[in-house]
């Protein structure tokens, strides 16, 4: 177990200090940038940085719940979920870079405070520990959906990215409940929704 948390820790800092690769192509990857004023790249940057930090949320969650799952196959799905997160690490830093914006300066906060929940969710069993994946992943869904309504209509570029992340994440959580995901009590649901409109709006700006 503590070559797993050393594996882990060393994660962690890959997620938040080392540059992110993606093995599939770039979603925007064959989409010429568009001409955006100063607002409006604004905008988009902000928004993308809210994105990486859903991602490094993400990724941090389902660290730490494939350190504590208790069957093979979760903990597959779960690295798998992970893995493709961390293209969405790239896709999004690669964006932010173009728009001339940053990442969020709190992700070691958010990235601490997610594995936390994630080894919390993994030790209460597998059932529980799907179901969480599949809530997240819902939620994440509609966080896009609202992105995608916010941006830039000349933005293409990042249209596609988030078009595709979304993609994944309804891949996800179909995984999940196919694995065995149950259904979380609503005041479970409503509790991640606060932490989840207290990261975006604090990444937003920070």
């Amino acid at each position: 177990m503590l070559d797993r948390f050393i594996i882990e820790f060393d994660k962690g800092l890959r997620t938040l200090l080392a540059e992110s690769h993606s093995a599939r192509a770039h979603p925007d990857s064959e989409q010429l940038d568009t001409q955006l004023d100063d607002q409006a790249k604004r905008l988009a940057a902000a928004l993308m940085r809210v994105n990486h930090c859903g991602e490094v949320c993400a990724q941090a969650l389902y660290n730490g719940q494939s350190l504590t799952a208790r069957n093979p196959a979760t903990a597959v799905a779960l690295r798998q979920a992970s893995k493709e997160e961390t293209e969405h690490l790239a896709w999004c830093e690669k964006r932010i870079n173009e728009l001339g914006g940053r990442k969020s300066l709190l992700n070691p906060l958010w990235y601490g405070s997610s594995f936390l929940m994630g080894t919390v969710a993994g030790a209460l069993g597998d059932k529980w520990n799907l179901g969480f994946l599949a809530e997240t992943e819902r939620q994440v869904g509609r966080h896009l959906d609202e992105h995608l309504q916010r941006l830039p209509e000349e933005d293409i570029k990042s249209r596609l990215i988030l078009k595709q992340m979304q993609a994944d994440e309804t891949k996800h959580a179909a995984t999940a409940i196919q694995h065995g995901g149950a259904e979380l009590p609503a005041p479970v649901k409503s509790a991640m929704q606060l932490i989840s409109k207290a990261m975006t709006k604090t990444a937003y700006y920070l």
